[in-house]
Order: C-alpha cells, then structure tokens, then sequence
C-alpha cells in the first residue's frame, strides 16, 4: 500500500471509530421503540437541522451533483435552487405541524402511524400500504448509497468493487443497528459539519489555483460558453420547459422524504423549529454551492478530463489532486459521510415501517418493548442485505438511483402529508389513493420515454396523487 493510502486509511479508521463510539454511547440510552425510532423526541434544534440535512444530501451530493455539474454547467443551478427552496418550504410548512400532530394524533412514531391515527384506519390497510411504498423505495435509495461507498473503497484503496460495498455496508449496519435514532442523528451532526468543510475547501483550493472565482469560471466559459447557458445544454442546444421542470421539480420530493419527516416528529419542541429552519437552509445552501462550484472547478483542473461514465469521480479526482493526504482523508471521510448519514436514516426508517407498521400490527400486536426493539434491529440487518444485493452493479449512476427513490417517496407521501396537515376534509380513502396513485405513477413513468415522458416522474406522480387525494376524498363523504 502506498504512504499516501496508508495516511488515509489511518483517517478512515479515526472515523470509524468515532462513529462507533457515538453508537455505543446511544446504545445505553435506547430503552424502548422510541427511542430506537425517534430518540424519545428530544431533539435539538441545531441537531434536527444538521441531521435531516445530512441524511437528506446523501453520497449524490459529493459525487452526483459535482458529476452533473461536470458535464452540464450552470444548467445544475435548476436542480440546486429546486433543492434549496424545497428545504425551505418544507421547514416552513411542514414541520411545526407534523410535530405537533404526529404527538396529538397518538404519539406518532412513525409516518405510517401518523397517517393511520390522523384518518382513524383501525383496519391496518393505510399503514401496510404505507410501509410498502416506504419499503420499496428506500431499498431503491439505500443501495444508491452503498453504490457510492462502494465506487469510494474502490477508487481510495483499489479494492475490488464488492470488497468495497461490503466494507461500506458493515459499518452502516454497525452504529445503525446497534444505537437506533440517537446514533444515527449524533453522527450525522459530526458527518454534516464534515460534508460542509469539504464542499467549501475544494472549490476554494481549485478556484485559488485558477487565480480566483471570477477568473476561474471566465476560463470555464472560454472552453464551453453553452455551459454557461442556464437554458441551454452542454452542446448548445436548448434546455426547454420539460428540461427545466424536471431538474427544478427535485425540490417537490422534500415533502414526502420519511427519512427527512423523520427529524421533524423528533425535533424537542415546535419552539426549536424556527432556529433549526435557519440552520438548515443556511447548510444546505452552502453545501449546495460548494458541490456545483467544485463540479465547475473540475472542467479545467483535471486533465485529461473524465469520460462521461465517470464524471461521478470529480470530486474524488480533485481531492487526490489538490490536497495532502491527511487533508485528501478528511475531505474523503466527507464522502463516507455523506453515504453514511443518509443510508443509515433510510435502514432506520425502513426498519421503522417494518416493526412498527408490519410487525407490530398485523402479526404480533401484544409484542413487547424489548421484542421490538430486537426486531427493529435484525430487520436493519436483512433490509442492509437486500440494499447490498442491489448495489452490486458497479456501472449504476448514483444519481439516476437516488432520482428514482426521490420521485417515488415525494409522489407518494409529499401530497398526502401536506394535505393531512392543512385540508380537514381529506380522508382516509384519499390518503390511500394518493399514495398509491403518487407512488405506481411514477414507476410507470420511469418505464416511458420520448415527449412529455422525458419530464421527471416526480411531476406528473405528484399532480396525479393530489387530484387522487381530491376525488376519493369527495367521494367517500358523498
């Protein structure tokens, strides 16, 4: 192993034990399902924002977006603003309310249960549908993530691509299965302070090496102006409507992310929302910048430059370039850090639906405290199993995974929980059919090409799971 690679591995290891001592720490204060769930609802402000920011911007945000920015230029700037004014608004108008309601409908811990007690299904029906949906695509998500680890260990160490996956997905399922709620939202505090240190120095070193910002990108302009054209693609030819709706749209799916929700109904009081808004946004938009900035700075500080198969490698080609390797190992810790902060959300909250909205009610509703928790633990390590089978294929763009699982949760559920928090009317049979429609929507529109199927699924899923909502809504009070 080369010196450089052993600096590196050595910073890995000081992580991994960093997060590991968190998990057991969290361990001993886990002494029941919510706390495993939702870490008794004690969350801070400053530890709300940081950890649904951080296990919302998974490895995508280092390895995707700096990837699209790569190839596509200041055509990103539409998908970065959707993701920045999604995060607003769904601070704004979803989590006061859901954490008030999740508590008053029944101490919610869950989505699923939230909806159910919201509408009154005793029947079970709205739950399991619920966590069918919630299961399908965070296996979707989470094996994004494990891709990315795995296109990490690969390219950092050269091991071989299901070495790498394995490595990555053991540590997850380590601290996630062992501390619950708490370990995973502690970590996620050190992991998004991680992401945000290296989305700022990457762009600063590689614009400081071009003489400056404004330099920097007037170099990048004269090698493409076109990437320099919000509204055009990369070969000059026109971005249009449905190019544009579709990067921009991203910012719809915040409203039915469980992962994200999650830190909501955590959150300690609905008087911390305010504070955590403010630093939520303010993380997300500096992590936003740095990403399209350093997928930028890429185009003239690589050479040669990356074939488009892997243009997801940027950010990495860049820190081994610019950095010394003590430094190259904290801004790569980044990356497992942002892999790790949204995978271990994702097996969390899956594992949620799992003992909370299967098992316990529809097979073992007398099933106790320590039984459930047991259970929510060994169903982190079969669902990690399943996310590990899918990651498996080295040639999955991380992007196009997590687009996909994106569109399916903010279809699914963002219509139903902005309704349930603000129309009285809605109902039950609506809530079904919204996550329903919402959700097989957009698997079969991921299916279609050409036209209007070109626009991302996350639109016509969304629009069509709000009038579902609407019409059996109407139906079932008639």
């Amino acid at each position: 192993m080369k010196p450089n690679t052993v600096i590196i591995a050595l910073t890995f290891v000081a992580y991994f034990a960093l997060v590991l001592v968190i998990g057991w720490y969290a361990f001993r204060r886990t002494a029941n399902l919510t706390d495993f769930i939702l870490g008794g609802r004690r969350l801070g402000s400053g530890t709300a924002a940081l950890s649904a920011g951080a296990s919302d911007m998974s490895g995508w945000l280092l390895l995707g977006l700096p990837g699209f920015a790569y190839v596509a230029g200041l055509q990103s700037l539409w998908l970065a603003g959707g993701l920045l004014l999604g995060t607003w608004l769904n601070w704004l108008l979803v989590a006061k309310r859901l954490r008030a309601c999740s508590e008053a409908y029944g101490n919610a811990i869950t989505l699923p249960e939230f909806l159910a007690n919201r509408f009154g299904d005793d029947s079970g029906w709205l739950r399991g549908i619920s966590a069918f949906f919630i299961l399908l695509f965070f296996l979707i998500y989470t094996g994004s993530g494990l891709v990315a680890g795995g296109k990490l260990f690969e390219s950092v160490f050269g091991l071989p691509y299901l070495w790498a996956v394995g490595v990555g997905t053991l540590t997850i399922l380590l601290y996630t299965a062992v501390g619950g709620f708490l370990a995973v939202s502690w970590t996620d505090v050190v992991q998004g302070l991680l992401m945000a240190v290296a989305l700022v120095a990457v762009p600063l070193m590689a614009f400081g090496n071009l003489g400056g910002l404004g330099p920097g990108l007037a170099r990048i302009e004269a090698v493409n102006p076109n990437l320099f054209g919000i509204f055009t693609e990369a070969d000059g030819s026109a971005l249009g409507l449905v190019g544009i709706l579709s990067l921009a749209a991203w910012g719809l799916g915040y409203f039915g992310q469980p992962h994200i929700l999650a830190r909501f109904q955590a959150i300690g009081s609905v008087t911390a929302v305010g504070r955590a808004r403010l630093i939520a946004v303010s993380w997300v938009a500096v992590t936003l910048t740095g990403a399209v900035l350093a997928g930028l700075s890429g185009i003239l500080v690589l050479d040669p430059p990356l074939a488009a198969d892997d243009r997801e490698r940027v950010f990495l080609e860049l820190v081994n370039l610019l950095f010394h390797p003590v430094i190259a190992g904290i801004c790569l810790a980044a990356i497992l850090a942002a892999i790790m902060s949204t995978a271990d959300s994702q097996l969390l909250v899956s594992s949620a639906a799992f003992t909370e909205d299967l098992y316990r009610t529809l097979l073992r509703r007398e099933a106790g405290p320590r039984e459930l928790v047991a259970m929510g633990r060994g169903s982190v390590v079969v669902l990690a199993g399943l996310a590990f089978i899918m990651a498996l294929d080295p040639r999955t763009m991380i992007l196009d995974l997590v687009g996909y699982a994106w569109a399916g949760f903010g279809a699914a559920f963002g219509p139903v929980v902005l309704l349930s928090l603000y129309w009285p009317r809605m109902t039950r049979r609506g809530a079904v059919a919204g996550i329903v429609t919402g959700g097989v929507t957009v698997v079969v529109w991921k299916q279609l090409e050409g036209g209007l199927f070109d626009c991302y699924e996350i639109v016509p899923g969304f629009l069509l799971s709000l009038a579902a909502i609407w019409i059996a809504s109407q139906g079932e009070r008639v």
